[in-house]
């Protein structure tokens, strides 16, 4: 109900302010291309075969000054990915308290990371993605409301924002998609900068729920049947420890950036955490650095995932679970696990005023799997 009543709200107040109020129009786009360097490599969602539609989108995004601090602000985006089918990214009502406090309410990106508000604005970074080892925890929006705070901190502009509000949506779990719920979300962001340099920290919890139980382990055998199977054996406490059901989850991430004398550096650490489930640890973290030679700017990166599966989870009944329900726990537990090192080359040309040709060479190694991929992307990143 919370998620209809504010996306309404604002949607509505931005279709009815035509008659009284201006309404601003503004855009940006990504047009995009990728291959997979050999025939076995499925990295970023490309294969060997040349695609212009997996990472391009086009997107508007309307505001509207309705006057006595009072504004509202849509954004509507089409993925290639999804068939450039048209969605609600953004939706939300601002008012501007003081000059120093707005507060948003509707649809709003959740301020995980140094560039979440712009990770699908390609032109607002030099990189032709943002770095998915970081960025790629799997939902960006909630609905709620947020506290946008700016003052100055001595030398220091400081930028706070207090988010409360929740998600209901798409999750991935292992390359599967589920129906995901985190109720209760809660959190701050701090921001300081000061000439050429900023530190970030972030901080969210919320209760986090997954949708596994039509997931299925095998043919016939879905989670649902086989967490039956658990409890008939009494092992609803072995249950309880895979199953995701109102679990505290909770979001860490700093960063750093730096641009002086046209060096240009960024860096993120994050780690997500669902306790009393089998989701692992997630503990990411990128490293950038880039120069800037006028209009080119070649740069470098370097990212690293290690997601450490809890073996503690089916440990104790290593010795006392049969084998045919001992093997899908481990299985289950096991498939969280990733240790990955991503290196990334890549160059930004900016050809024109608002439009940035970019191209950028990404090599994946998965240390579980010994297995590497090495994709090419290029693309122009537009703003209108």
């Amino acid at each position: 109900m919370l998620k209809k009543s504010l996306i309404a709200l604002a949607v509505s107040g931005l279709l009815f302010t035509s008659a009284h109020a201006e309404v601003k129009v503004n855009g940006f786009a990504s047009i995009k291309a990728g291959i997979a360097l050999d025939s076995d490599d499925t990295l970023y969602g490309y294969n060997d075969s040349l695609d212009f539609k997996n990472e391009s989108l086009f997107a508007v995004q309307l505001m509207s000054d309705l006057g006595e601090k009072l504004s509202v602000t849509a954004q509507l985006v089409g993925r290639g990915a999804e068939d450039f089918d048209v969605g609600f990214e953004w939706a939300f009502l601002s008012y501007q308290a003081t000059e120093e406090l707005r507060i948003n309410a509707g649809r709003l990106r959740t301020p995980f990371y140094k560039y979440s508000d712009y990770r699908d604005v390609g032109y607002a970074y030099d990189w032709l993605r943002v770095p998915q080892g970081v960025y790629g925890l799997g939902f960006d929006n909630i609905e709620g409301i947020s506290f946008y705070h700016t003052t100055q901190l001595g030398n220091f502009d400081s930028s706070l924002q207090i988010v409360a509000g929740a998600y209901n949506g798409d999750a991935q779990i292992s390359g599967v998609a589920v129906n995901a719920k985190i109720d209760n979300i809660v959190g701050a962001t701090w921001e300081m900068s000061q000439d050429w340099y900023s530190l970030r920290a972030a901080y969210l919890i919320g209760k986090v729920s997954v949708e596994a139980e039509v997931v299925q382990l095998q043919p016939d055998v879905t989670f649902g049947d086989f967490f039956t199977s658990l409890s008939g054996l009494g092992l609803t406490g072995l249950v309880d420890e895979i199953d995701i059901k109102e679990e505290d989850g909770s979001f860490f991430g700093i960063g750093f950036t730096a641009d002086k004398n046209n060096w240009l550096l960024v860096a993120e650490y994050t780690l997500v955490k669902v306790d009393n489930s089998f989701i692992a640890d997630q503990k990411n973290f990128y490293v950038s650095v880039g120069h800037r030679f006028d209009v080119i700017t070649p740069y470098v990166s370097y990212e690293k995932e290690d997601n450490e599966a809890k073996t503690d989870i089916y440990a104790p009944y290593a010795t006392t679970l049969p084998t045919q329900l001992l093997i899908p726990v481990t299985g289950i537990v096991q498939s969280q696990a990733r240790e990955a090192t991503t290196y990334n080359l890549g160059l930004r040309y900016d050809f024109h005023p608002s439009a940035a040709f970019k191209v950028q060479y990404s090599s994946e190694d998965n240390e579980i799997a010994d297995v590497r991929q090495d994709v090419i992307a290029f693309g122009v990143d537009l703003v209108f």
